[in-house]
């Protein structure tokens, strides 16, 4: 009998998804061993809390959206203007996303 897969793989999933990350995407983001990521879930294991705190890093999000029972897919209280930097701004890898941020900071200093 086949074994389901557990509710936090489930919901990293669901994350990945509305990304549309690659597990490997998700492994540079969060600074783990893609080989890691994989085997948890080819083995159906349940990530440990640092584990969790990586992944929920690598995503943008906080342990507690996590864990929420809604998915933060939009910002609901965004414009259609802000929504379209924050996808621009998921799609970066980490180095383009520091200069980002070092460049808005500067024009909201004007």
């Amino acid at each position: 009998m086949e074994q389901e897969q557990n509710i936090i793989l489930t919901k990293i999933e669901k994350y990945l998804v509305i990304r549309k990350w690659s597990l490997y995407r998700l492994a540079k983001e969060a600074e783990i061993q893609y080989s890691s990521l994989h085997s948890m879930f080819e083995k159906n294991t349940q990530p440990t809390i640092p584990t969790l705190m990586k992944i929920c890093k690598g995503l943008g999000i906080t342990m507690s959206d996590f864990f929420s029972d809604t998915i933060l897919t939009e910002f609901s209280h965004c414009t259609e203007d802000e929504q379209e930097l924050l996808n621009t701004y998921r799609e970066l890898n980490k180095k383009d996303k520091k200069m980002i941020l070092s460049v808005s900071k500067r024009f909201a200093e004007r």
